[in-house]
């Protein structure tokens, strides 16, 4: 995970669409947020339209009626304000663990952009707070349980909401304060909402957008990490980098194992007359053939998971510039409609495909690490203990990696094929996205542990194969690794070395050596 402070301009939100890498600066680097004086025109001109159609008496979903079933219940003027408090306070009704602060952050943005758009009919001075809320650190608790993703993420949009009214819980500079304290605590006042309000704070994927774009950017960095750890375990394995030819990835040029490739290529290139490193000179007239799939197909395999994150990565770039509240207010085409755009299916799918492809890099991951542990192919010392018998080795370290990768099979069953009806069969056909968010979560952090487990099982074969050097590449990435887990020349609790590399994967301390 990255962290710490982004200092520098704001970040203006309402006038250009927001990118993932600016989800993740305000989220994860405490960049400030604004909002632009452009948006702040548009939110003014489509509250004093939504104003001006209240005042005339006519009959808008959400505003002066009840929600779901009971949109037919014609709510009276003088209760308006009322109606929005409720729904906020009816709707938290999420359970569970509490989401961590770095994705309410992203929430939090995500939510105050969509209202900057102006096409939600919310005051500026409610965007403004949801602003404030960021720049000041003040994270409502959110539960992780209760979004079936239509319409929208209802609980944890209400979680996070109560607090602008000075109710609910947060957490502020790590300490868990009622929402009224948090935000006294913060220089803040709370907001009293007026028509509309509550539900455009409800109404939208911004807590399934949230966690999938978090997901996504570590899953896009998991696919480097993946190619440095397979050209570690080649080396290992005295493997032939001629399947990464580019005339091979030429007859079949899909992105990603064009990509996956030229990666393997480069890291396994190292200078020279031969263009060999010593461990590849020293096998180069084996007899070998081929090598086994999981190091063969790298590109073919890695590059798949890569062309479905660019898939992803798409929908989120799109979900997170959209409007998802409901009803909508053009105020220049002089209408408010009434629409579905809180419906998460497309963000459900695209989460649910994010789950597979994470899944496939530590599937075939754990297979580079059996075949390092398995002297019959790999003709290094069993389980690449230096003392077999009297030491294991690491062969509890791939039975580890195979359990991870067995119950990312359970988690990649999609959530997005799931509908349940609620709202009194009014709502009867949701999308579940925020359960396939969630779970995609998951999904990353275990292949994030497998790849930790074959940089270690790698960097051990490496060792074995001395005074035999890889290519640089290869051998800038194991000398990071040693100075956070050293050669295992007897057996001792590797847990503790597949913590210290996960978090080497997790802060993207190998960004460098792997761009």
């Amino acid at each position: 995970m990255v962290t710490g402070s982004s200092r520098g301009r704001a970040l203006a939100i309402g006038a250009r669409p927001l990118t993932l890498s600016d989800v993740q600066d305000v989220a994860l680097r405490g960049r400030r947020v604004e909002i632009a004086s452009g948006a702040k025109t548009k939110i003014r001109r489509s509250r004093e339209y939504l104003e001006k159609r209240i005042a005339s008496g006519d009959v808008i979903y959400g505003v002066n009626t009840g929600f779901g079933l009971l949109s037919n219940v014609r709510i009276p003027d003088k209760d308006i304000e009322t109606l929005q408090v409720n729904l906020l306070r009816s709707h938290s009704t999420g359970v569970g663990h509490f989401m961590p602060d770095h994705y309410v952050r992203a929430m939090l943005l995500l939510r105050a952009h969509a209202l900057a758009i102006g096409r939600s009919g919310v005051r500026l001075e409610l965007v403004q707070k949801i602003v404030d809320l960021v720049n000041h650190g003040v994270h409502p608790l959110v539960p992780q349980q209760g979004s079936v993703g239509a319409s929208g993420d209802l609980a944890p949009l209400a979680h996070l909401a109560l607090v602008l009214i000075g109710e609910g819980t947060a957490r502020l500079n790590g300490k868990t304060l009622a929402g009224d304290q948090a935000l006294r605590a913060a220089g803040l006042r709370p907001i009293k909402l007026k028509a509309k309000e509550g539900l455009a704070l409800i109404n939208g994927t911004q807590f399934m957008t949230a966690i999938g774009v978090l997901t996504l950017l570590e899953a896009e960095h998991l696919a480097d990490i993946s190619d440095l750890a397979g050209a570690m375990t080649l080396e290992a394995m005295r493997g032939t980098a001629a399947a990464f030819d580019p005339d091979i990835q030429a007859v079949r040029p899909h992105p990603g194992q064009v990509h996956a490739a030229a990666r393997m290529r480069r890291f396994l290139a190292a200078g020279g007359k031969t263009g060999l490193s010593q461990i590849a000179r020293s096998h180069e007239d084996c007899g070998k053939v081929q090598d086994p799939y999981s190091l063969r197909c790298i590109p073919q395999v890695h590059g798949a998971s890569r062309d479905t994150f660019a898939f992803v990565r798409q929908v989120l770039e799109r979900e997170v510039n959209a409007v998802t509240d409901n009803p909508l207010v053009f105020a220049d085409k002089k209408k408010i409609v009434s629409g579905g755009n809180f419906h998460g299916q497309i963000v459900a799918i695209a989460m649910d495909a994010l789950s597979i492809a994470a899944a496939e890099l530590a599937s075939v991951s754990e297979q580079r690490i059996e075949k390092l542990v398995n002297p019959a192919l790999s003709d290094l010392p069993a389980f690449l203990a230096p003392q077999g018998g009297l030491n294991s080795g690491f062969m509890i370290v791939q039975v580890a990696a195979a359990s991870i990768v067995s119950e990312n099979k359970t988690l990649c069953h999609p959530a997005s094929v799931d509908s349940i009806p609620t709202s009194a069969d009014k709502e009867d056909h949701v999308s579940m996205g925020a359960w396939a968010a969630r779970k995609a979560g998951r999904v990353v952090t275990n292949a994030r542990r497998v790849l930790a487990m074959e940089l270690l099982a790698g960097a051990q074969g490496v060792d074995l194969l001395r005074p035999l050097r890889s290519t640089p590449s290869v051998e800038r990435v194991h000398r990071v690794i040693r100075r956070k887990a050293p050669f295992a020349a007897q057996d001792r609790p590797f847990h503790k070395d597949i913590e210290a590399l996960e978090r080497l994967i997790a802060d993207w301390t190998l960004v460098p050596l792997v761009q």
